[in-house]
């Protein structure tokens, strides 16, 4: 994955020694959404080393300090995108864009068709960047007071 515009920034796996930064990074990220939702989005209280330990998860740091990461999950018929976040103060600048490019590749290098995710419904500008990457709509879930928005993209090739 190419982020040369990036000084300094390593693109990688992270590891368990990576699990606080990654929940320090992804409740500040998903901080804003937290009026919208009348309470946290779930993942603000995943547990970040169990999803290191047990799915794939990528960070993009400059040292100790994250600029984004990205889970994945592997599913029976498709890669699931769990989880994607870009540091607020870098976003806007195709850090989102790339990682759910690296997300097509993983999925066709690892056989998979399909990718899938599902966002809150409050989280409109990742619906519109989904949209905009090729994903559709395929349902809609009531969860806690608002929707969960499912969405997948067929992977040509």
């Amino acid at each position: 994955m190419n982020f040369e515009d990036f000084p300094g920034a390593v693109f990688r796996p992270a590891t368990i020694g990576d699990a606080a930064n990654v929940r320090t990074l992804i409740r500040a990220v998903y901080a804003k959404y937290v009026p919208k939702m009348s309470r946290e989005p779930l993942t603000m209280s995943a547990d970040h080393a169990a999803a290191i330990r047990d799915h794939q998860v990528w960070v993009l740091a400059v040292a100790e300090d994250l600029l984004a990461s990205l889970e994945l999950i592997p599913e029976h018929e498709c890669l699931v995108v769990e989880n994607v976040a870009v540091a607020e103060r870098h976003q806007g600048r195709g850090i989102g864009r790339r990682l759910m490019t690296f997300a097509e590749t993983e999925a066709r290098r690892q056989g998979f068709a399909e990718l899938r995710l599902y966002t809150n419904e409050t989280m409109v500008e990742n619906i519109g960047l989904y949209v905009s990457l090729g994903y559709a709509i395929t349902a809609r879930e009531p969860h806690l007071g608002t929707d969960i928005v499912h969405m997948r993209k067929a992977l040509p090739g």
